[in-house]
């Protein structure tokens, strides 16, 4: 007998072939009969009018402290994703020591936008290793997990309050390198680090992996070599990348004969020319021997930006202290006049794609205490006020405590920019994904990434058939990550899947939560469309509602990941 059979769907395999009718059989935990299927079931699905799809697989994500308080991973399931990775941008809490401990949660707490009082309250922080780690949530996940080894927790570890201030020893190295070892022995997915200017700590000091010489990021890639199923992720700094560094991220890529990705690649209709050049950086990569991805998220980043958390706004030049400094202190700041107008000039003081963080008449107030200010422009309420947009923005924001958020307005709803964002996840130089789910929980929206493509593209405008937009949400993150019997509706694979109905598809409305441990506030949004969700055979979705199953696997390397190495590549546009 099948645990689940589903009837009457149309399947779309993400292979990339034609939709075609079809039942699906289900038995322990996989897909065992694809076509008619007769033998009876202990649960029937009737999937008449909907697509049956892989369950979607979301590369990037920061859901390693979410985890411990939230076992569904609340929302990404409800959008589709069967299969979460965590642990980016050398972000993660393993391996940990008691006293790097608070650090490390602190400076999550900055740097991914996740309430430091959810962290305190919400996550035990009594492991040693990223194997104790992985250990606690064995079984405990709606979704599948895998977590990368982060950076800068090796890096805290082994130099601890050293971390931030200084180059690595060859000793030193060598015993983060140990460390990477042990990690991804017990099942880390592969490395990841970022040298990012805007990942700052709550000192407003870089964090530690950007205080990582070159060598020593080669170092660590060359442990990833030798343990199957790994991977490399990596944020080299802010666009435009520079020749250096694509060939920093060509030398990790070679030196563990490992493909890279690298996030985020924003596309608009108006800004090809960066894209391009960024796009271009892979083929540069590929001529030096490593495999470079760029990670493109399917929409606008829309980003609510606030005075109090300041992450985004300490990319500015000499922000990055400003915006650590205690609550007090800003607003003691920015109502002395002198002082306000000197973070203005400094704001400005730089040319180059960080200048437009500080156009701040182009912002829209979000909240405010004043609800007549909601939703109207800075540069308006400026006029209106016989002020500056500095002026009347830092007003405002002092009024509020600090609690002010500002959005600047979406201009990436354009028919034009969507068919850009079409021809680009066409290209396989790049990846659909860069959620970041799980983090920066009060500023962005995009855990829901995957209903919005297909609601945009193909349910709107027609810019892809169905047929070939699932595969970027399930099959090509899937082969990029190794994801063993994972990403496609085939016989003996997972029975990850997905029904839903293709005329209703995509995100709902936003909401703000105060659902997290202490009372913390989230933006969160359901999904429309999705009828069930179904995790290694078992329904862990229904009509937006969790069920009370955990199917998820915790995702180890080697055990359910295939290795991915750099193959021979040509440079050019389609490969």
């Amino acid at each position: 007998m099948l645990d689940l059979r589903i009837t009457n769907g149309s399947v779309v395999d993400g292979t990339g072939a034609p939709g075609r009718p079809a039942d699906i059989g289900v038995r322990d935990g996989r897909v065992v009969a694809l076509g008619q299927v007769d033998e009876p079931a202990r649960r029937t699905i009737d999937a008449d009018g909907l697509t049956v799809t892989p369950g979607f697989v979301d590369v990037h994500t920061h859901y390693d402290a979410q985890a411990f308080w939230d076992q569904t991973l609340s929302p990404s399931p409800l959008h589709g994703v069967t299969t979460v990775v965590g642990g980016n941008c050398g972000f993660t809490i393993a391996p940990l020591s008691g006293e790097d401990g608070e650090y490390l949660m602190r400076m999550l707490a900055r740097v991914e936008g996740m309430p430091l009082e959810a962290l305190e309250s919400g996550v035990p922080w009594d492991w040693k290793t990223t194997g104790e780690f992985l250990d606690r949530l064995e079984g405990t996940l709606t979704p599948n997990a895998g977590f990368l080894v982060g950076h800068s927790a090796l890096r805290r570890v082994v130099l601890h309050d050293e971390a931030t201030s200084r180059a690595a020893s060859p000793e030193e190295i060598g015993a983060m390198q140990a460390l990477l070892h042990e990690g991804l022995a017990a099942g880390g997915l592969g490395f990841s680090s970022t040298w990012s200017r805007t990942h700052n700590d709550h000192f407003g000091e870089p964090v530690p992996s950007r205080h990582a010489t070159e060598e020593e990021l080669l170092a660590l890639c060359s442990v990833v070599g030798e343990h199957p199923g790994t991977t490399l992720e990596f944020i080299p700094g802010t666009s435009p990348f520079r020749d250096e560094q694509f060939d920093t991220m060509a030398a990790m890529s070679r030196v563990a004969n490992r493909p890279l990705n690298w996030n985020v690649l924003a596309v608009y209709a108006r800004n090809a020319e960066m894209v391009d050049h960024q796009l271009a950086g892979s083929d540069r990569a590929a001529e030096r021997g490593g495999r470079v991805v760029a990670l493109t998220l399917p929409d606008t980043l829309r980003t609510w930006l606030n005075f109090r958390s300041g992450f985004i706004l300490d990319i500015l030049p000499g922000w990055e202290s400003l915006m650590a400094l205690p609550d007090s202190e800003k607003l003691a700041r920015l109502s002395d006049p002198a002082t306000r107008a000197e973070w203005d000039r400094l704001a400005q003081s730089e040319q180059g794609p960080t200048r437009s963080i500080a156009h701040w008449a182009a912002y829209l107030i979000v909240e405010s205490t004043d609800p007549g200010l909601v939703g109207r422009a800075v540069g308006e309420i400026a006029t209106e006020r016989g002020l500056s947009a500095w002026d009347a923005l830092a007003g405002i924001v002092v009024a509020d405590h600090l609690r002010t958020v500002i959005s600047a307005p979406d201009k990436g709803q354009d028919d034009a920019t969507w068919a850009k964002r079409v021809e680009v996840w066409r290209d396989p130089r790049t990846l659909v994904g860069a959620s970041d789910a799980g983090a920066h929980l009060d500023m962005i929206d995009s855990f829901s990434y995957a209903t919005t493509l297909l609601a945009r593209t193909v349910r709107e405008r027609a810019l892809l058939p169905i047929e070939e937009a699932i595969p970027l949400l399930t099959d090509r993150p899937a082969r990029l990550y190794g994801l063993r019997d994972r990403g496609r509706v085939a016989e003996g694979w997972w029975a990850d899947l997905v029904l839903l109905d293709p005329a209703t598809i995509g995100p709902g409305p936003l909401t703000t939560r105060h659902d997290l441990p202490a009372g913390a506030g989230r933006i969160y949004g359901e999904a429309e469309g999705i009828h069930h969700v179904i995790v290694n055979g078992q329904v862990a979705v229904t009509d937006g509602e969790f069920s009370p199953a955990r199917p998820g696997r915790l995702l180890r390397s080697g055990r359910d990941t295939d290795t991915v190495t750099v193959a021979p590549q040509v440079a050019g546009r389609r490969q």
